[in-house]
């Protein structure tokens, strides 16, 4: 399970950069599409940086936290920091959808990892909470 976390990370950190270069570049966005879906104005907008941090670096680090801590077997770790990494993603969703009105496809990739990775650390946290309740059961009976 860890490596397929691990590999969605990877990904999540490669759609962050896409976008992160996107929001310092001044050219037209490569996934400008119609008025509802436009990386550009969402990248550029006031909405895309966090205390003068761009929200793709963000991202980034995220991602990369995720990463190593799926490497290093930290099961409620990684399922928290899903946790909170999902929660800032629909955050950022939902400006989209009613602050912006437009919808960013790299986001939106980035969300559907997100979302993944947070319900395998859930079941993968869930599944050794449940092996270490038989195991404590079996060593009192």
């Amino acid at each position: 399970m860890r490596y397929f976390i691990l590999i969605l990370a990877v990904a999540g950190m490669v759609i962050s950069a896409l976008a992160l270069r996107l929001h310092y570049s001044t050219g037209t966005a490569p996934c400008d599409i119609n008025e509802r879906w436009d990386c550009g104005i969402v990248n550029h907008s006031s909405f895309s940086v966090v205390a003068k941090v761009p929200v793709a670096a963000i991202g980034i680090a995220g991602y990369l936290v995720l990463g190593c801590l799926s490497l290093a077997r930290r099961r409620f770790a990684t399922f928290v920091g899903a946790f909170l990494g999902f929660l800032f993603a629909f955050r950022l969703s939902m400006i989209e959808q009613y602050g912006l009105g437009v919808w960013c496809l790299y986001c939106a990739i980035s969300q559907a990892i997100i979302t993944v990775i947070l319900l395998l650390s859930m079941g993968w946290f869930a599944a050794e909470y449940f092996a270490l309740k038989r195991a404590a059961r079996k060593a009192g009976a």
